[in-house]
């Protein structure tokens, strides 16, 4: 098992920044890559960006593209996601993810954190 526990969620005025972190535990050699998603209130879970733990090949949700970035810290068995200049439509409950490949399906991740609320303010 892995397990995921994500931190840095909050308020913030549109235009502004937070990072977001997920720190993994257990049988990370399990797992390959990382992911975030988000979910809005009444819409589906939906991709924002993936990262592998060895190359960093990165990907991302073209909504997202240029303001958010994805990065780990394997010493801390820890990765992030910068995001900058937030808009409105960023509000959503963010999970981060793990699995075998930086997929952009819900369906491919393995294992899933708790969610931390982002609320962008206009």
């Amino acid at each position: 098992q892995v397990q995921l526990v994500e931190s840095g969620g909050g308020l913030v005025q549109a235009g502004g920044s937070l990072r977001l972190s997920c720190a993994a535990s257990g049988r990370t050699f399990n797992v390959y890559a990382m992911g975030w998603f988000r979910q809005a209130p009444g819409k589906e879970r939906e991709f924002v960006a993936a990262i592998y733990w060895s190359g960093g090949n990165t990907r991302y949700a073209d909504s997202v593209k240029g303001r958010f970035t994805i990065s780990r810290d394997n010493a801390k068995n820890t990765f992030y996601l910068q995001m900058n200049s937030l808009e409105p439509e960023d509000t959503a409950v963010y999970y981060c993810a793990a699995g075998r490949t930086s997929s952009i399906y819900v369906r491919s991740y393995d294992y899933w954190g708790q969610g931390t609320q982002v609320t962008v303010s206009s």
